[in-house]
């Protein structure tokens, strides 16, 4: 009896003490397991962001009309509204003063005021922001600072315990604590770039741009966004992997902004339903439904109807996976794809060419604000033979739109003078105070006068 009782408890204490032995943490007075010496260390990288900036007002476009005006004794509308805005930052390099948030963090953004836990403020400037994978670099001076050591995202499993600290509604470096929920997430923003980690650590309306680091002090990941129907936590929050970060962090380092390489092709995700239709033996990969005339996708000899099931080695379960690759990598750099085409696997090799050039929205004056220009594409035959900037889209309820420019327009002149590209385009509009446009929508020719 002596020997079952003794046996028991040596088992007991070891299920007790195993846990704690696996987990990296600390003991204090050798009681109580706490996070504390880590959290102590990383927390000086953690920093809050203030923003000051304006944006442009939604308006009534009677309030344009100086009779209108006049006739109503309406006062003089501002044009732009002042807001003010706060966001986290993770200081990843100390020499040079770099610290990396989200690109919703800085939109907008006129001044930008970084605190750190000591209290010191300091002024920050843009480096560069891409609203695609919503990562933003901002540099401060350099100032006794303390960077944060990177981890590998890549290497995160589901269950793995993670913690936020950020700034969530204004309280500087709180800590939050769960683990890795789900991997791999997109969906959230079809236009985005996502691969996002799911996490129920709680994070809240000023976490974006903080850290979620794992229990080695290490960050694997920038928090970006929750779902709520509140605006608080439900538990369903999302960072970006710091392997993506890292990745656009460099290009802008380098090109002070992100320059994607393009495929040119457009893709679905294989479903089960469409591999028994294609007969495919695999129910993973992108299924290639168009292939644009001369891209890297058309020049390596892919075709519609091929099944993307790798690239450069590396498994593609999904559009959207295929997607997010190439939209890591730089224009020039060379691919390897292996596709399945007629039930028999091929490889091939691409170049990627250059995302379509298109006019940053910052550049546009407020008359347009909400619309993307960019070049005609000259590979598509119904824009031969014609001169102009393309409106490739247009936000609903924006400026633009409320003054009557529409997808698919074609801008031909700007206060009569001729534009045949971007560069032209940008500089009539930059010197003129009034802007009346010449547009071929259609068959019809018409003048928008903004």
């Amino acid at each position: 009896m002596t020997g079952r009782v003794l046996t028991a408890a040596v088992v007991m204490l070891a299920a007790w003490t195993s846990p704690r032995a696996a987990l990296p943490l600390e003991a204090v007075s050798g009681e109580v397991p706490t996070l504390a010496p880590m959290i102590s260390e990383v927390s000086p990288s953690v920093v809050n962001i203030a923003i000051r900036g304006s944006v442009e007002v939604a308006r009534n476009p009677f309030f344009d009309d100086p009779f209108f005006r006049r006739f109503f004794d309406v006062p003089e509308q501002p044009m732009r509204r002042q807001f003010q805005s706060a966001g986290s930052g993770v200081i990843i390099d100390a020499a040079k003063g770099y610290i990396l948030t989200n690109a919703h963090v800085v939109d907008n953004a006129e001044e930008i005021e970084v605190t750190l836990l000591d209290d010191r403020t300091l002024d920050a400037e843009v480096i560069g922001s891409d609203p695609g994978s919503d990562i933003a670099l901002i540099k401060v001076e350099p100032a006794e600072l303390k960077q944060i050591p990177l981890g590998d995202s890549d290497e995160l499993l589901v269950g793995d315990f993670v913690v936020a600290i950020g700034n969530p509604f204004g309280f500087s470096n709180t800590v939050t604590s769960g683990i890795v929920s789900a991997l791999g997430r997109s969906g959230l923003n079809r236009d985005a770039y996502e691969d996002f980690i799911q996490t129920d650590a709680p994070i809240n309306p000023g976490n974006s741009g903080g850290a979620l680091i794992n229990l080695r002090g290490e960050l694997v990941g920038i928090n970006s966004a929750i779902i709520s129907n509140s605006g608080g936590n439900l538990g369903i929050g999302f960072a970006i992997p710091i392997n993506m970060a890292r990745t656009i962090m460099d290009q802008i380092i380098e090109f002070g902004e992100v320059r994607r390489g393009l495929l040119g092709v457009d893709v679905y995700s294989v479903t089960p339903a469409l591999a028994e239709a294609y007969g495919l033996e695999t129910q993973n990969g992108a299924l290639v439904s168009t292939v644009r005339p001369g891209s890297a996708a058309d020049e390596a000899g892919i075709e519609a109807g091929d099944v993307v099931i790798s690239l450069n080695g590396e498994a593609i379960d999904d559009a959207s996976e295929l997607r997010n690759s190439i939209g890591l990598m730089q224009v020039g750099e060379k691919v390897r794809l292996e596709i399945i085409r007629d039930g028999k696997r091929r490889r091939l090799d691409a170049t990627l060419g250059a995302q379509q050039q298109q006019l940053a929205r910052a550049e546009l004056p407020g008359s347009l604000q909400g619309a993307d220009i960019t070049e005609l594409p000259a590979d598509e035959p119904e824009y031969r033979g014609i001169e102009g900037v393309l409106v490739a889209s247009v936000e609903q309820g924006s400026p633009a739109q409320r003054r009557g420019v529409r997808t698919g327009d074609i801008i031909t002149k700007v206060n009569r003078s001729q534009v045949s590209n971007l560069g032209e385009f940008n500089e009539a509009i930059a010197e003129a105070d009034s802007i009346v446009l010449t547009i071929r929508r259609g068959r019809t020719q018409l003048l928008l006068i903004l």
